[in-house]
């Protein structure tokens, strides 16, 4: 089985969502030995942002880069994102990453029916860190982008593992990564079935 962990918070070792990625990755290495995990830092590597160059593939390192990282995505059972909430939405580092995989044609297409995801048969475990309370609010912008892009890549299992309101003060800090790092737990279950 092979784990994808991103990372994308600009803060380093301050960073929640880097806190609870790794809790996450950690649980599912010791439920799962012999689990392959590839890790990527889109802060300290961030992938270009796509441009009309890009698309043309006029860059022939870009473009090999681009392909590693799309296969990277396809080759991987489970993808575990910290993704934290940077103004209602994710970091445009993470943004980046979405465009290089969300290729037409390898992760997704579109038919007389309408579009088809081609990547199912993944899990995708989101690690959201977020300043305020948000959820079910008119300003999350983050958590419904995501589910909405990865289904339309065929993927519909997305879970959120949260930990909000962390700028409030310490003790809401702290409390809201003890309720993260406990909901950990119920991500035991398997795999889903291939699409």
């Amino acid at each position: 089985m092979k784990l994808l962990h991103l990372d994308s918070s600009a803060l380093g070792d301050n960073s929640v969502t880097r806190e609870l990625s790794a809790a996450v990755v950690n649980h599912w290495r010791a439920q799962h030995p012999g689990l392959q995990v590839e890790y990527r830092d889109l802060d300290r590597e961030p992938i270009p942002h796509l441009t009309g160059q890009s698309l043309a593939k006029a860059d022939a390192a870009e473009a090999e880069a681009a392909e590693r990282t799309l296969q990277q995505f396809l080759d991987a059972d489970i993808v575990v994102i910290g993704a934290p909430m940077y103004n209602f939405s994710v970091p445009s580092t993470l943004k980046a990453w979405i465009d290089r995989v969300a290729v037409a044609g390898r992760t997704f297409r579109y038919t007389e029916n309408g579009p088809e995801g081609l990547a199912g048969g993944k899990r995708i475990i989101v690690a959201s860190g977020r300043g305020g309370l948000h959820t079910g609010a008119p300003t999350d912008f983050q958590e419904p982008y995501l589910r909405q892009v990865f289904a339309f890549l065929g993927v519909n299992d997305v879970e959120f593992v949260r930990a909000e309101g962390v700028a409030y003060s310490p003790q809401h800090r702290s409390d809201a990564l003890s309720q993260a790092h406990a909901s950990i737990k119920g991500l035991e279950r398997g795999l889903p079935e291939a699409a």
